[in-house]
Order: C-alpha cells, then structure tokens, then sequence
C-alpha cells in the first residue's frame, strides 16, 4: 500500500492568491467577505452571522480531528481575504483527498483567485504529498461550479442521487469529478496557460 504524505498545514503563495491555513486572525475580514447570501446558495450552510459562527466551529473541529485543512484565500494584488477553499476527506492511507467547500467574494469571482488556488492545491497534494487522487464535488444545479470545474481539467464521474440536505429546503444531488496522478501533468499545464494570459 502506497500511503500519501502530509498535505501541511503549511502556506501555498503564488502570483494572484495566496493560501493561509484559517486561524483567528482571519475571522473578522473573512466573516465580511461571506457576508452575501448568493455565494451559499448551492452549499450545503448558510454561514452569514450566527452561520459564519457555526461554520468557524466545524472548520475548527475537523481540522483538529485531522480530516480537513480549511485556508483563507488572500487576494495578492490589494491583501484582501476574499474567499476560503479546503482539503477535505483527507485519507493519506488512499492517497485520496477532496478539495472543496470553496467561497469568494463577488469581486473574486471569475478571476484568476481561483484556478491558482486549484493549481497550488493539487500542486501540494499531487507533488509534495504524493497523493493519487483529488476528488471534487457540486451541487448538480450549479452550472457556474460544474462549469469550473471541467474547465480545471477534471472528469466528471457521476452523480450521488439526493446525496444531502441543503438549508434551501431540497436534498441536493451531487457531481462528482477527479483528478487522477497520472492526468496531472496535463491538468497543470492547462492551468499554467491560463494564467499565463491572466494579468
């Protein structure tokens, strides 16, 4: 059995987003930056005021239970925290980890905060841990997400059927998709190329 190494937690910097693993000293500008409820309407909380309290608590109890590494996203150009994204499901024994519950701010939205923050992820995961595999998953009504992702490089593998219960009132089916070790060479040059065009 191959096992996989340590994700961090540890820094991930690059050109347009910086990756800070969340602490207190994030709280307050990020709990700003989350203050918008059309970024939870396809996630499975509602982390606005009491929300935001109830979703700092569970980033807190499954980092501590070693399952998830939640980062705050700064945006390199101004400083900004404009957004959070986390390793989840982490399972070293497989090599197998999930990047997801990824948020930002309207104002970071369709830049190039997040596919660098994808690159920096799976750079860790894939190169210096020597994971195999990076799942990731979207509620199947988000086409912006489902979108985004293909655009990553991922495929689509399949759909969990009502797979959870979202605060909008509906259980949810969600999309599956991964990165597998032997595709990453070629997902990480389609990465590096777009941002190479980004400025």
């Amino acid at each position: 059995m191959h096992a996989a190494g340590s994700l961090g937690p540890r820094t991930l910097a690059g050109r347009f987003a910086q990756l800070e693993v969340f602490g207190l000293e994030h709280r307050d500008a990020m709990r700003r930056a989350a203050n918008d409820a059309e970024i939870w309407r396809y996630m499975p909380v509602m982390a606005i005021g009491e929300g935001f309290e109830r979703w700092c608590k569970w980033v807190a109890h499954e980092s501590a239970k070693g399952t998830q590494i939640t980062f705050a996203v700064r945006r390199v150009s101004d400083g900004a925290l404009v957004g959070s994204t986390s390793y989840l499901a982490i399972s070293p024994e497989n090599a197998r980890v999930e990047i997801g519950f990824t948020w930002y701010a309207a104002d970071a939205q369709g830049t190039a905060i997040n596919p660098e923050a994808k690159l920096l992820l799976l750079t860790n995961a894939f190169e210096t841990a020597g994971y195999n595999r990076v799942e990731l998953k979207c509620d199947a009504r988000n086409a912006r997400s489902r979108a985004a992702i293909l655009k990553l490089g991922a495929t689509e593998e399949g759909t969990l059927r009502q797979h959870m219960w979202m605060p909008a009132g509906y259980y949810r089916d969600s999309v599956y998709y991964s990165v597998l070790k032997s595709e990453w060479p070629a997902v990480k040059i389609g990465l590096e190329n777009r941002l190479s065009r980004s400025t």
